[in-house]
């Protein structure tokens, strides 16, 4: 089963399972049973058989729960609990299907999910998944950072490098969110030094950094027109080239969700005008192909969460032709996405179309719709003020942040 997919009147895209073929099947019976509105023993024995076959791969069971929470519906989680109450894996579906439905509905009661998450950790206290969904929760009600510190140690003490719960944490003290950029830098700074290259959270920073850009194109006007300055900071371009270096690598990333951080990273290059490497990290995802000289095949990106912000004012996409500009933003809408366990449109990677010949690059610049029609002569000026204010006090104002973090990215260290 090819990772890549492709809807009618779409561009391929990654399907929920990325390279699960086992997770692949069952989503699709479920996905059956959700469109009749039932659920029998056979289908059960295999959401049982695929969660518990993790075994102690705790990234792998997390992906699992996750696509088969975000296939399985409202009701039929619950169906499978009240089947078998019993049941570590009907247990940590139920929860996590309560709380991606929590976020459309404030309804959903989170009290009565983390006694679910308590109840799975008593029956296998060495899983961290109860823990990370259970951090999940406190995320969605914006719970004090003292009541998100004591469940984070919980799972570092069991996985210091889940993937799931780092997502959670960089999501929560985000400036969307509960915090700050000071706050995002501080958990970092924190895990970087430590993490091995090849964890299953090795993405953490990366995704950061995307997220970052997005949030620069979203707001518009001058702060999007400089969004690109972001892959020249000298912490961006240390982790694009890490990155780039050992993630495609055959075997290097081993953890469940290695293919969507492959395409992440790939969407990272492309906007840091590293194309030659963008391309080496798409085929190693396995769903680049040659489509005529020197074009790639349009794919869709997975794996990152959105901020509502930057869903409404648009992902982040690639030029649809040509070799982009480093820094080039497009600000059309093209999805939007879930947290850490569901998958994501971010954008999509174009290059050349077959046959035509090599000519200028073609660049979507940042929409101005919440800018006055600036004449193209003020927009290049104040193109070259912002670049010339980033280089003189960008990398000043990056190490006051830093050393400012408070106490909040400490407590998730």
């Amino acid at each position: 089963m090819p990772a890549f997919r492709r809807r009618k009147g779409s561009l391929p895209r990654l399907v929920p399972e990325l390279d699960d073929v086992t997770l692949g099947r069952v989503r699709r019976r479920v996905e059956t049973c959700w469109s009749r509105g039932s659920l029998d023993t056979a289908v059960m024995a295999l959401m049982a058989d695929a969660i518990h076959d993790a075994g102690e791969d705790w990234d792998r069971k997390a992906h699992r729960l996750g696509v088969l929470a975000g296939s399985a519906g409202r009701s039929l989680p619950g169906i499978w609990r009240q089947h078998s109450p019993k049941d570590h894996g009907a247990l940590l579906l139920h929860a996590w299907s309560d709380l991606l439905h929590a976020r459309q509905d404030s309804s959903v009661d989170l009290h009565a999910t983390r006694e679910t998450c308590r109840l799975a950790a008593e029956l296998v206290p060495a899983d961290p998944t109860p823990w990370a969904v259970h951090l999940a929760t406190l995320r969605v009600e914006q719970r004090p950072s003292t009541e998100l510190a004591a469940v984070w140690r919980e799972i570092k003490a069991r996985d210091p490098w889940n993937r799931e719960a780092h997502l959670q944490a960089l999501g929560y003290l985000s400036p969307d969110e509960c915090g700050s950029s000071a706050l995002v830098l501080d958990l970092l700074d924190g895990v970087r030094s430590l993490m091995p290259p090849d964890a299953p959270a090795a993405g953490l920073e990366l995704t950061s950094l995307v997220l970052s850009h997005q949030r620069a194109v979203a707001e518009g006007g001058m702060t999007a027109l400089g969004a690109g300055e972001i892959w020249r900071r000298p912490d961006a371009a240390r982790a694009l080239d890490q990155a780039a270096h050992y993630w495609p690598g055959t075997g290097f990333l081993r953890h469940a969700t290695a293919l969507a951080d492959l395409n992440l990273l790939a969407y990272a290059l492309i906007k840091a005008g590293r194309t030659a490497e963008a391309g080496t990290a798409l085929r190693a995802t396995g769903g680049w192909r040659p489509a005529g000289r020197g074009a790639w095949t349009a794919t869709r990106w997975s794996g990152m969460r959105t901020s509502t912000a930057a869903t409404r004012a648009g992902t982040p996409t690639a030029v649809r032709r040509g070799v982009p500009r480093p820094g080039a933003g497009d600000a059309r809408t093209v999805g939007g996405g879930t947290v850490g366990g569901g998958t994501v449109d971010a954008g999509t990677a174009g290059a050349r179309t077959a046959g035509r010949r090599d000519r200028a690059p073609i660049v979507a610049l940042p929409s101005l719709s919440r800018t006055p029609p600036w004449p193209k002569s003020a927009v290049s000026r104040c193109i070259i003020l912002r670049s010339r204010l980033l280089r003189a006090g960008g990398g000043a104002a990056i190490s006051a942040a830093g050393g400012s973090a408070g106490r909040l990215g400490r407590q998730f260290g």
